[in-house]
């Protein structure tokens, strides 16, 4: 079976869901960026356009669901479609042990691809729940910064944070009380290898307290979770944290983050966030490693420390700032203000723009700069 018969067997999946029983959505959804890139990979600037369709859809029947999610990816500019820059992201796959996307398909000043994005299904009851297939597997409590999360990181640098790859595994979580979880997670990564995981997480006290272990033929992490209320100033406090041990990299170190959140009363809601690291890397390093599951973890700098402020202005207008500073020898920073305009229930809007400060040695100086105007419509 080809790719393309793959992915077109599970957009007809997602398009026939709905017709198979009464609890069933189907949803059409377009992001489209506009885009001006300074690449500090290659110095080079680049304005292209960046196209995604999702078609999404969802079947559930007593305690049983499925879900199917397939995308049709396109950008279109020339001078970025073949550069180098275009071509080491392109290599990107899902720790997954099959292709789930086609090859880019060049044509003149663009190149397109399919994918699918989610294909999983399960069961759900008052007290636990069975998944299987391609899904994101979320773990960590940070706003900014997940170290703990070797399935799906969040990504503050990236045009969308929470857009990541899913993994081909089985979840089983079981809560013996309303205030605790325990959750076994088994993967199968692109080599065959097989990847655990494993977390307890309950109320003690004074805060969530969660324990986290992964192995994978190459990797062991240790970790932690904290999150609670901090006295009775309304603001939450959170911290998570862990020992890593990579056979691939030669290294163990510890890497964790401390930070809180609050919401104003006039709307406005602040994070602060710090990162620490006992192990750094080299932009080098993070290059030629992009496809190890450590990645994420692989930071240049010691010490990071990060702010976000997020306000409503009205119903229609929403703003937020993310600013990181890098706190190193050579000193750097990344900014990343957005503003957005919902039109209505369908159409959004929104202008905004991801900034690098620093030397090229720095962790945030080969970042370059972008900016962008994105408009998502969604049926």
């Amino acid at each position: 079976m080809t790719l393309w018969r793959l992915w077109a067997g599970s957009v007809l999946l997602s398009v026939l869901l709905p017709l198979q029983a009464a609890e069933t959505t189907f949803t059409i959804e377009n992001t489209n960026f506009l885009q001006q890139q300074h690449s500090g990979l290659d110095n080079t600037a680049y304005t292209y356009d960046y196209d995604r369709l999702r078609l999404s859809g969802g079947w559930r029947s007593g305690a049983y669901f499925l879900t199917g999610i397939g995308d049709v990816v396109n950008y279109l500019g020339n001078g970025y479609v073949h550069s180098d820059e275009f071509a080491l992201f392109d290599e990107v796959r899902p720790d997954i042990p099959f292709e789930v996307r086609t090859e880019a398909q060049h044509y003149g000043p663009g190149a397109a691809h399919a994918r699918i994005y989610r294909l999983y299904g399960g069961y759900e009851d008052s007290v636990q729940r069975i998944t299987a297939g391609i899904q994101k597997i979320s773990m960590g409590v940070g706003r900014i910064w997940t170290p703990t999360d070797l399935y799906n990181a969040k990504n503050s640098y990236a045009l969308e944070p929470d857009e990541v790859y899913g993994v081909l595994a089985a979840t089983y979580s079981y809560a013996p009380s309303d205030l605790s979880t325990v959750t076994a997670v088994a993967s199968v990564r692109h080599d065959r290898t097989f990847k655990y995981a494993a977390r307890a997480k309950g109320y003690l006290a004074f805060a969530d307290v969660g324990l986290d272990f992964i192995r994978s033929e190459d990797t062991l992490m240790i970790g932690y979770e904290l999150e609670g209320n901090f006295f009775s100033t309304g603001a939450e406090w959170r911290s998570e944290g862990g020992y890593f041990k990579s056979d691939l990299l030669d290294t163990e170190f510890f890497q964790g983050i401390a930070g809180f959140d609050y919401g104003f009363e006039n709307g406005i809601t602040w994070v602060v966030e710090a990162l620490y690291s006992s192990e750094t890397f080299t932009y080098t390093q993070l290059l030629d490693n992009y496809a190890d599951e450590l990645v994420g973890n692989m930071v240049q700098s010691p010490f990071y420390a990060g702010t976000t402020l997020t306000y409503d202005f009205n119903l229609a207008f929403s703003g937020s700032f993310l600013y990181i500073e890098s706190f190193d020898e050579a000193s750097s920073r990344f900014v990343a203000p957005s503003l957005t305009y919902t039109l209505n229930d369908h159409n959004t809007f929104t202008a905004g723009m991801l900034l690098g400060f620093g030397s090229d040695s720095s962790a945030f100086g080969p970042y370059g700069e972008r900016f962008y105007l994105e408009w998502q419509a969604s049926y």
